[in-house]
């Protein structure tokens, strides 16, 4: 380098120095922060971080194809239906605007589906064929107090006739005996008929049990002075003779408290191939946040919801029989709180895990249990931590599912409440005595937190907030993987985007992770701006994605295995293989995904050939199509095979 040159450099050098500090001077934490972000996304950019951390990264849907999505599942074309309904957006409901997109990973294409009434809210499960259950939904969005103009709520009917059932249609006017106060109900009534008692052993009449419908009623005229205070027996206009003599209504107090959300029987099958939906017969009970289980024999137990009125159902539950379409209620009565967190266990009973997702008495069903449906036995299992924070829990059956080990992450307070649980805890379901123990805790209090299985056999937990629907900026962006086998939690890189209520995560065929939503009730840290809903889509690559090694290859193979029967499929890495897994689709809402399972195969390799085998178990593994990844030593996943279990 020449004198000149030099001392051209040296000025240079001299001039960024001094802008550098005059600009510390003015501004010294965004100069600090500026610093502090490049170095932050070198860092994370860098392999190594990533080979440890894993990696985030935010999908750029066009703006026309995003959407409030509320609830997400995978079906076995490798897509992702992702379903808003009217999105808990009010102007969407008024206006009959409902959606639902399909999304494509692997091309990255969107897709608008006609959606045939207001899913928000419902209620999923896969099925055996492929088709995704989905049932319930809103009929009207709730009403906070202040905005209800007209006093209303719950008219129940009774019918004294014992040899005909009796419907009043919508507009029926009931008027009260004692306060001579009129309402209105808004939907019709089939109130069935009395049923005759006698004496099991003298046959001796002993009187009649009146039947009963319900329906929401409303006050004609706006106001508090058109408000009850006490219960009352109304008369119904428009009857005469025996029919008036007969049917008459109860109502407690009918006030301008606030009304909860209704919700719909309708049901559908969604069809992953032709991609639409189809009708079958609706529910016995209208629902708004229920949970649907698949059983051992593939049909499906539906809990829980608020009915058409916005009542928390009163323990009413139903049965779907996939071959004939139809529903049936169960012979006995057992009351939950919506969404509850219901699993098929290997013996055919159903493990609730005390997790949910809201509505409902803070002293009805909020026990973790073991149920059994057929003679309605509820047997509690002792031992949960912070018992009365499992609102917005969520709950995981580690893999591998014969292992039959629950992980119960989070929560919080019954309703608003600001309390939350750090809180992990685990059952183990074979034990002689099952009982929760506490697991690892995470740093802090978690409300809503997104847990997904791994083919690697551990547990991605991420996201949540510290108060309810992330009120105080309180959304956490941190994201840690639960080690099954040394029972602790690792931090991994944070997310990107912050996500509390409506939100969940999937696992992709490819080994990746989508996470999807967030409804956050403001939108700053004095909670005095409106919350915007997050619409959109992050992936999480992990780790086991970023190794030294590449994915195992995996091919060929049937398409349907039956179970306790054997598959054998094409790999040139067989012989690496250490682990085979096939895990069950997710369909994801409200912190609630009861279809992730994984479970273990049996499998011999033979050269190039990778032969496994399907436990016998319906319980273990339910009838329907599963993800088939093969599992290297250090943990790297092949991409999925998709294979039918009839």
């Amino acid at each position: 380098m020449n004198d000149r040159a030099g001392r051209r450099r040296a000025r240079r050098m001299a001039i960024g120095t001094a802008v550098v500090l005059a600009l510390a001077g003015m501004n010294g934490p965004w100069l600090y922060r500026f610093g502090s972000e490049k170095y932050h996304q070198y860092k994370i950019d860098k392999q190594e971080y990533k080979a440890e951390n894993g990696r985030w990264e935010i999908v750029d849907f066009p703006e026309k194809y995003r959407q409030n999505t509320i609830h997400a599942a995978l079906l076995h074309t490798g897509k992702v239906l992702l379903v808003a309904g009217s999105g808990n957006d009010q102007d969407n409901f008024d206006a009959k605007q409902y959606d639902t997109r399909i999304w494509d990973p692997v091309k990255g294409t969107v897709k608008k589906v006609p959606t045939p009434t207001d899913l928000f809210c419902t209620g999923h499960t896969q099925l055996a064929n492929g088709n995704l259950l989905i049932a319930g939904g809103t009929k009207r969005y709730e009403k906070l107090k202040g905005d209800v103009t007209k006093a209303g709520g719950l008219m129940v009917v009774h019918n004294e006739n014992p040899d005909e059932p009796i419907t009043l249609p919508a507009g029926t006017r009931f008027t009260g005996k004692e306060n001579g106060k009129t309402f209105v109900s808004k939907d019709p009534v089939l109130v069935p008929r009395a049923k005759k008692n006698f004496d099991k052993e003298t046959g001796e009449f002993l009187g009649n049990t009146p039947g009963y419908g319900r329906t929401y009623v409303e006050a004609q005229k706006e106001g508090a002075k058109h408000q009850t205070g006490t219960q009352d027996n109304y008369t119904v206009q428009g009857l005469s003779g025996e029919d008036a003599r007969n049917t008459y209504g109860i109502a407690e107090k009918l006030a301008l408290d606030k009304k909860d959300f209704q919700g719909i029987d309708d049901a559908f099958e969604f069809d992953p191939v032709a991609e639409k939906y189809i009708k079958v017969d609706p529910m016995k009970e209208a629902r708004w946040y229920p949970t649907l289980t698949t059983l051992s024999d593939g049909r499906i137990l539906s809990v829980s919801g608020l009915d058409d009125i916005g009542q928390l159902v009163p323990g009413k539950n139903e049965i779907y029989d996939p071959e004939t379409k139809k529903w049936t209620y169960t012979d006995k009565v057992r009351q939950f709180p919506t969404y509850p967190a219901l699993f098929l266990m290997q013996n055919d009973k159903i493990f609730y895990s005390g997790a949910n997702a809201g509505y409902g008495p803070d002293d009805v069903g909020r026990d973790p249990g073991i149920w059994d449906v057929e003679t309605n036995k509820f047997t509690k299992v002792p031992g949960m931590s912070d018992a009365d924070m499992l609102e917005t829990a969520n709950t995981v059956l580690l893999p591998p599912a014969q292992d039959e080990k629950y992980m119960v992450i989070g929560g919080g307070g019954v309703g608003e409440s600001p309390k939350a649980s750090e809180k992990t805890r685990i059952v183990d379901l074979k034990a002689d005595s099952p009982r929760f123990e506490d697991g690892p805790s995470m740093d802090k209090g978690t409300r809503y937190p997104q847990a997904s299985i791994l083919p690697d056999d551990n547990v991605l937990i991420s996201g949540g907030s510290e108060d309810y629907r992330g009120r105080g900026d309180s959304d956490i962006l941190e994201a840690r993987i639960y080690d099954t086998a040394k029972n602790e939690l690792r931090r991994v890189a944070d997310p990107l985007v912050g996500r509390n209520y409506h939100a969940g995560s999937i696992l992709l065929p490819d080994g990746r992770l989508m996470f999807f939503g967030s409804d956050p009730l403001y939108g700053d840290k004095a909670n005095t701006k409106p919350g915007e809903f997050e619409q959109r889509i992050e992936i999480y690559t992990p780790p086991y994605l970023y190794g030294e090694n590449p994915q195992p290859e995996l091919a060929g193979g049937p398409q349907t295995i039956e179970h306790g029967e054997s598959g054998t499929f094409t790999s040139k890495d067989a012989a690496s293989v250490k682990k085979v897994r096939l895990i069950r689709p997710s369909a994801s809402t409200h912190v609630t995904d009861i279809d992730q399972r994984s479970v273990a195969l049996d499998f011999e390799t033979d050269g190039d050939k990778l032969t496994v085998t399907v436990p016998e178990s319906r319980n273990v593994v339910q009838a329907g199509w599963y993800m088939l990844f093969a599992v290297t030593a250090d943990g790297t996943p092949s991409k999925a095979q998709w294979v039918q279990v009839p």
